[in-house]
């Protein structure tokens, strides 16, 4: 796993589920200039779940990385598609 690097003070690494699913959502969001409005992301436990279209195989990296990059997060399933417009 890369080294994770995002947190800010009002967060904590022991988040789970919904609470760490919005950290890595807004992470994501702050990091990349990806559309994420086709985006989800879903935390079971420490596990998140990346899901949704993005428009190129570039994209579903950056977003793996990103999420991968989040204090808390101990993997990363990711299942985000290319939608080619």
């Amino acid at each position: 796993m890369r080294k994770q690097i995002y947190i800010r003070p009002d967060d904590h690494p022991d988040l789970t589920d919904d609470d760490l699913a919005g950290k890595v959502l807004r992470y994501i969001q702050y990091v990349s200039l990806i559309d994420t409005s086709q985006l989800s992301v879903t935390a079971y436990g420490r596990t998140v779940v990346l899901g949704g279209y993005v428009s190129c195989e570039a994209e579903i990296g950056c977003i793996e990385e990103a999420a991968a990059a989040v204090i808390g997060v101990h993997l990363v399933e990711n299942h985000v598609e290319i939608v080619r417009h």
